[in-house]
């Protein structure tokens, strides 16, 4: 069910220097490297995309600007933009960066190759979702393809993280396990407004007009937990129906439905 406009944006101020150099996903290979080096989740999200020389990108909610600096790397003309003014001023050096809304994107219809949104859709209330869905749409060529990573999983969160929970608890691990899971990053409890699971995101673009490809993947995990928990720990991230819900990221690739 869409939401009405009540729900009102997340104010651009939210997202300040502190967020992105301390809570925003990739920040810690962001700082170390200065940018040079993607993130684990990062790079395995613009691989999913397939850029390649000769295209046209769009990355929405473009934060510091390493994707645009990977596409520089490749040769490849990107444009980024973002709601926060100072994710537009960090980026600015990575490329072609402008403060926009991605309700309301600056370019014309039928651009770009590849439209990205990497860890921007669980900040948009559902009817912004639905007015972002539709620009990117709107931006894309023919053949061209929008490329989706969100994290959390809405059902892990929902369904996995009290048992997850429970279970550390009881093994004497009484910190890092607070009882709101948007808790473990405290910077989420104020941006995080709308998680996704592989169904509610295969549904919102699918009413969007895309034709979508939508799965789970979750971080490597190499805890030495002993052959129990190892075991447990397989099922329930390789088996269905549990893995629907203790994989952790939704990943999608979204072509216009014809």
């Amino acid at each position: 069910m869409r939401s009405d406009r009540s729900q009102k944006p997340v104010h651009p101020e939210r997202y300040d220097e502190a967020y992105f150099l301390n809570s925003c996903e990739g920040y810690e290979e962001f700082v170390a490297s200065e940018g040079e080096h993607l993130s684990r989740r990062l790079r395995q999200s613009f691989e999913i995309a397939e850029v390649k020389p000769g295209m046209r990108v769009l990355d929405v909610g473009c934060g510091r600007g390493e994707i645009l600096r990977r596409c520089a790397e490749l040769g490849v003309e990107a444009h980024g933009v973002d709601y926060a003014p100072v994710a537009a001023r960090m980026a600015r050096g990575a490329g072609a960066v402008c403060q926009a809304d991605a309700k309301r994107l600056p370019f014309p219809s039928v651009s770009f190759d590849r439209v990205l949104m990497f860890d921007l859709v669980e900040h948009l209330h559902p009817w912004e979702l639905d007015q972002a869905l539709s620009e990117a749409r709107r931006a894309l060529r023919p053949g061209g393809r929008l490329i989706i990573h969100t994290a959390p999983n809405a059902w892990y969160d929902r369904c996995a993280y009290p048992v997850v929970r429970l279970v550390r608890l009881l093994m004497g691990q009484r910190t890092g396990y607070p009882k709101d899971p948007r808790a473990v990053i405290p910077a989420n409890l104020d941006v995080h407004v709308n998680e996704q699971s592989v169904l509610s995101l295969w549904r919102v673009l699918r009413r969007a007009g895309f034709r979508a490809q939508v799965w789970l993947d979750t971080p490597p995990q190499s805890r030495d937990e002993g052959p129990v928990l190892a075991v447990a720990r397989h099922v329930l991230f390789n088996w269905p129906p549990f893995h629907w819900f203790f994989e952790r990221e939704v990943f999608a690739v979204a072509r216009v439905a014809r």
